[in-house]
């Protein structure tokens, strides 16, 4: 037989995009379409639906950026049109390339009931199926005229995306508002001839399958008369039916498909558009549930669900339903989908807290998996918190996009840094966005790397972002593919479905043990200095708003804030999402982000003044009120106490010009360059500074990456770098004890201040950074003379060793990393510490000496800016301050209480007299990270602690107050049976911890 595949394959394209397609709306008539631009921000559905529009024409401009337009559509049925499918086709002047990222809509009846979304990928509204002919047609639409922001030539620097920079000029042109008739045989033709293209073209040329396809593709065209689709398409169809009718083989891959439509919580839009955004998805899925029997949609982000509650009552009403129906699921368990690499210790577990809440409070229903299907790489501390929020099992699909090495597992036991484990799933069809395409269910068939002992997958459905989620053609391949020789096989199940079978199936899964890092997108850990800064003051301030306001509760009776707590973590915990924290968000975004931060810290402010004030009472004695987990300066760890003080600190001139700090601990030498060039550990005998290297040294690399400006570094910004060694001035600082440095750069003026307190063995480094650069990255370098083959990373409730050395891909991939408050490295015996109060971002590299004494430099550096131009073109531009400290002679307990320390600065007022801690650890090790009363109202005690070390320990924690019980819990506060409980003598409990456990203590006051 000639080979004439080409052919055949050509013409089905032709035919399908020039006969058949257009065949599908056969007869139309234009609606009557006026208009109502409202003048500013959204206005109610009630105020839109009530507004006097104007008449507007196809083919009209419409929509400034970021405007809503309230479109009103009339016209009536052809009585012709009698006993057929009759639909409205709504052209806002899509993109159908662009779904969820250009204009959208969600149509509602006069009423207001909302009906579904408008879509790139999904314009059409069912009028009737069949009509009577002549009902009148009367429809509404919610138009947002949001900008597009990442176009076809990506990443180029624009000024939409902020409200107050966008102007006024129309961004779309109205295309097409018409009746139409729904020719559903043609439809379905359609939806058979793609399903068999597609799986064909996936198909081993020499496979017997592909040209049975083939010959059956051929057989139905020639069935269709080209001038009579509608009238030959039943037969064009009859002559697939055996074809689509053969059975999978039984080895065949099986994927479960989800309903999905991940929407970014903000990103090329601001947070009050995705309110929007979700309410024309929800309204669309819940539309497609009531005509499709068997599909399943799932939907992750508590606080997506709560704005409909809020904010679209007419929506929450049809999700409800749909939810107690089963088909509506709720996913995840976290209050958004956010960054996992930079959220603190108790900001990462609140997430899992009050996004489990809140399905549990509204609908009774507990996840069992964390959905992450987006965020930038996992760090190592997540798996004990996914297990202590009660879950199980983690879903996630980014590592698929690291650049250096392919991640060896789909489906996998993913091992945190106190040995738990978690199930985890990486779908194999490397999309979070499928969309049943035959090459994406092909190639999640064949990546599949746990063939053999595994066969399930999960694919997420639907497009994202308000393009609208699922849509019918996405289900109706789906059914064809249900069992289809050739092709993996496809079954609607929930991610709870899914996670059991595969589970089942796979008991003995590999194990991959530390940080699930993404190859990719390291710069997120930089970008938007001031976002990073109020998410870590923030977690900071609501644990001293937290600790205080309890132990004033439970002394004074002080009134606990419960609701104004709960209202500030659940904006924190908003903010912390993984295009808002990670700083690739637009420039609206990031500006709201910065008033929120500052509002939330003089509320916060407010309440701890209030119950420090409370605790105090009236009295003159000078009290400095201690929120770190650590005691200082004989102050108690959460307790208030007068301050003693050891020593003096010195300042000397240097004789080779630059000056010398001293308290006896420390002796440090800046030069006249204002660089630290000796940090000497007086009592250790010990240089922390490499030799004839310097600290304090900022170096400016250029950086322009490949792509994605806002989240990507690549590797090649090394190659070129400028030390700013030059000094406009180096002088005594105003107390007489510091050094002030100020240096001028480009079009930026650097400030710093270098103290060294008596009785600390800590360098500050105070920085403040007047930054008015474009595509640069600014990085403040210690090198040090320590021979470490690995450093430790602060994470959450712990932290985490990285290699510094690039003997495999792997390590060499991690150029770009991100830490808490610390890095930590050491030699046995001696090490020294970095501790930071807003940075993420560092490096760490090696080189081992050629002259000299031939010893290993180490050297650390903090990422402290940077000036990408993509999405926010004025990103990071104006002042910034840091703060960062040096510590010779740490080991990794000290690493721990400075990193607490300087993120945690002491308060000081008047007061009677001593406030008692009201709870207190005899073990250093053993780190109080929550101090609560318990989110139900009882008035118990809720203690949130961990081991930091990285060893066992055995320890006692005290209460100050009467215990009637004691019991460890889960993240939300629930006993928990089958954990070991406490050893309780009094208000004394003994605890016995593996390396950085995670426990939670609920004490019940007498």
């Amino acid at each position: 037989m000639h080979d004439d595949r080409s052919l055949v394959e050509a013409r089905l394209r032709r035919v399908l995009d020039e006969r058949i397609r257009p065949a599908v709306y056969p007869e139309s008539v234009p609606l009557d379409v006026a208009v109502w631009h409202a003048p500013d921000e959204p206005v109610p559905v009630a105020e839109g639906l009530a507004a006097e529009p104007e008449p507007i024409e196809v083919g009209a401009r419409w929509g400034a950026p970021w405007g809503t337009s309230w479109f009103r559509v009339t016209g009536t049925v052809p009585e012709a049109w009698a006993g057929r499918t009759v639909e409205a086709i709504l052209d806002l002047g899509f993109d159908e390339n662009m779904p969820g990222f250009q204009c959208e809509g969600l149509v509602y009846r006069p009423d207001g009931t909302p009906v579904k979304g408008l879509n790139p990928r999904n314009q059409w509204v069912r009028i009737g199926a069949p009509v009577e002919g002549g009902e009148e047609v009367r429809l509404h639409i919610e138009a947002a005229s949001n900008p597009v922001i990442l176009d076809y030539h990506p990443f180029r620097p624009t000024q939409l995306g902020d409200k107050e920079t966008a102007g006024s000029e129309p961004q779309y042109t109205l295309t097409r508002m018409d009746l139409a008739v729904l020719d559903e045989t043609v439809w379905q033709l359609v939806i058979d001839l793609e399903v068999l293209g597609e799986l064909m073209a996936e198909l081993p040329v020499e496979s017997a399958r592909r040209w049975e396809i083939l010959r059956a593709v051929e057989r139905s065209l020639d069935a269709v008369d080209l001038q009579d689709v509608g009238g030959t398409a039943a037969e064009a169809r009859a002559r697939l039916t055996d074809v689509l009718a053969t059975p999978a083989a039984p080895s065949a891959h099986r994927i479960s498909a989800v309903g999905h439509a991940h929407i970014d919580s903000a990103w090329l839009w601001p947070l009050r558009e995705t309110v929007r955004k979700v309410a024309r998805t929800t309204s669309n899925m819940t539309a497609l549930l009531d005509d499709e029997p068997d599909f399943v949609f799932a939907m992750s982000q508590a606080q997506q669900w709560a704005w409909v509650k809020e904010h679209r009552p007419e929506v929450w009403a049809r999700v409800k339903k749909a939810v107690a129906d089963g088909r509506f699921v709720p996913a995840g368990g976290m209050w958004v989908e956010s960054d996992t690499n930079m959220p603190g210790s108790e900001a990462m577990a609140r997430q899992f807290v009050h996004g489990k809440r809140f399905f549990l409070d509204e609908f009774g229903i507990e996840n069992d998996e964390a959905w992450l299907p987006d965020t930038f790489g996992f760090a190592a501390g997540l798996p004990q918190i996914i297990k202590a929020a009660g879950s199980k099992y983690l879903l996630t699909q980014k590592i698929s996009w690291s650049r250096t090495n392919k991640f060896p597992h789909h489906t996998f036991t993913w091992e945190g840094i106190d040995g738990t484990r978690i199930f985890t799933h990486f779908p194999p069809v490397d999309t979070y966005n499928c969309s049943m395409k035959g090459s994406e269910i092909a190639h999640a068939a064949r990546n599949f790397k746990d063939k053999g002992v595994a066969r399930h997958s999960l694919a997420p459905t639907g497009w994202g972002d308000g393009g609208g989620g699922t849509t019918r053609e996405m289900v109706a391949k789906a059914a064809r593919l249900r069992d289809l020789e050739g092709s993996a096989t496809v079954a609607w199940e929930t991610p709870a479905d899914f996670f059991a079978k595969a589970a089942a199936e796979y008991p003995n899964p590999p194990v991959w043990v530390g940080e699930l890092y993404l190859e990719l997108h390291r710069a997120t850990l930089t970008s938007q200095a001031k976002t990073k800064q109020g998410n870590r003051r923030s977690e900071h301030l609501l644990h001293e708003a937290e600790l205080w306001a309890a132990t004033a509760a439970v002394r004074t009776g002080f009134p606990y804030p419960y609701e104004d707590l709960d209202r500030i973590w659940k904006t924190v915990l908003l903010h912390q999402f993984h295009d808002i924290l990670p700083g690739s968000s637009i420039a609206w975004v990031h500006r709201e982000a910065r008033r929120t931060y500052e509002r939330i810290a003089e509320e916060l402010n407010r309440i701890i003044d209030a119950a420090q004030r409370a605790l105090a009472g009236e009295g003159t004695t000078l009290l400095v009120f201690n929120a770190a987990p650590h005691a200082r300066a004989g102050v108690p760890a959460g307790g208030a106490a007068t301050p003693t003080t050891k020593g003096r600190t010195t300042l000397a001139a240097r004789p080779d010009g630059g000056h010398v700090l001293d308290n006896g601990l420390l002796r440090i030498e800046v030069d006249a360059r204002g660089l630290v060039v000796s940090a000497y550990d007086i009592q250790a005998d010990r240089e922390t500074i490499a030799p004839g290297r310097a600290a304090n040294l900022l170096q400016l690399h250029p950086d322009f990456p490949n792509m994605w400006d806002a989240w990507d570094v690549d590797e090649f910004y090394r190659n070129t770098v400028t030390d700013l060694t030059d000094a406009d001035e180096v002088i005594p600082g105003e107390d007489g004890v510091s050094v002030r440095i100020v240096r001028s750069f480009g079009a930026s003026r650097v400030t710093q201040e270098l103290s060294l307190a008596p009785g600390e063995r800590r360098l500050v480094v105070d920085t403040e950074v007047d930054w008015h650069e474009t595509e640069k990255f600014l990085k403040l370098a210690f090198p040090l003379d320590v021979h470490a083959e690995r450093y430790a990373s602060e994470t959450q409730f712990g932290h985490f060793h990285r290699p510094t050395h690039t003997n495999t891909s792997w390590e060499a991939a991690k150029f770009e990393a991100c830490n808490h408050r610390f890095v930590h490295l050491e030699e046995p015996g001696w090490g020294v510490a970095i501790v930071n109060d807003s940075t993420y971002g560092h490096d760490v590299t090696r080189t081992v000496r050629t002259d000299g004494d031939g010893g290993t430099t180490t050297t650390v550096r903090a990422s402290l800016l940077r000036a990408p131009r993509f999405p926010d073109p004025e990103t990071d531009q104006g002042v910034h301050r840091f703060r960062h400290a040096l510590v010779p002679g740490a080991g990794i307990g000290d690493a721990v209480c400075e990193g607490w320390r300087i993120n945690l600065p002491e308060r000081r007022m008047t007061g009677a007299g001593e406030v008692a801690p009201l709870v207190s650890v005899d073990r250093d090790a053993v780190v109080i990270t929550a101090v609560k009363l318990a989110d139900d109202g009882s008035g118990d005690v809720v203690v949130r602690l961990h081991e930091a070390h990285g060893g066992r320990v055995r320890a006692k924690l005290t209460a100050g107050f009467e215990v009637a019980a004691a019991a460890v819990t889960d993240l939300l506060e629930r006993p928990q049976a089958d954990a070991p409980q406490p050893q309780r003598d009094g208000s004394t409990i003994t605890l016995r911890l593996r390396p950085f456990e995670l426990v939670t203590l609920r004490l019940k006051r007498t």
